[in-house]
């Protein structure tokens, strides 16, 4: 029998002024359930020596767009970490990566209709192995011009197109 997967609704979060200095806290659930509690999220994207850009692919039991390619590591920051900490947590957790040198190119405020995160933005250049987790339905790295030729059919999520376009990302790649 299948177990169904869920996020973790009870994890505590802490919720962030706009300049993501921490001014309480909240449980995942409260921060997705529409109440726009501003909390901090790290993403990492990863690109290759050859120019492409890996992307994971969301799992279908995902609460926040379930089954679309997205960026390589997304996840929160827990209550009590720093945004350094987070990020080399969920790369090693999601894509088994522990030895990368991450530059940070922003912190933007997000919002969709369920919630508002401070993402802070980083970029690595990696060309060892990369093992997802079950967090996620795998990935693979994406050439310009896929991702290109993907952009606006509802194949990545709609924070991953943003986010692209805001940082110049396809512009990082060959």
């Amino acid at each position: 029998m299948e177990v169904l997967k869920r996020d973790n609704g009870a994890e505590l979060l802490p919720v962030v002024d706009s300049a993501g200095s921490v001014i309480g806290s909240a449980s995942r659930a409260e921060c997705h359930n529409g109440s726009m509690l501003l909390h901090p999220v790290v993403h990492l994207h990863v690109i290759n020596s050859r120019g492409e850009l890996y992307l994971q692919h969301r799992p279908a039991w995902k609460q926040i767009q379930p089954d679309r390619w997205d960026t390589a590591v997304g996840g929160h920051v827990d209550w009590g970490e720093e945004c350094d900490e987070a990020l080399r947590r969920e790369a090693q957790e999601e894509l088994g990566i522990e030895e990368f040198v991450a530059e940070h190119i922003c912190t933007y405020e997000f919002t969709s209709p369920c919630e508002h995160e401070l993402i802070n933005v980083f970029v690595c250049r990696y060309d060892d192995a990369i093992r997802p987790s079950d967090e996620l339905d795998g990935g693979r790295f994406w050439s310009r011009e896929e991702i290109e030729q993907n952009l606006g059919r509802g194949v990545f999520t709609p924070n991953f197109e943003s986010e692209a376009e805001q940082i110049r990302l396809l512009e990082m790649l060959k």
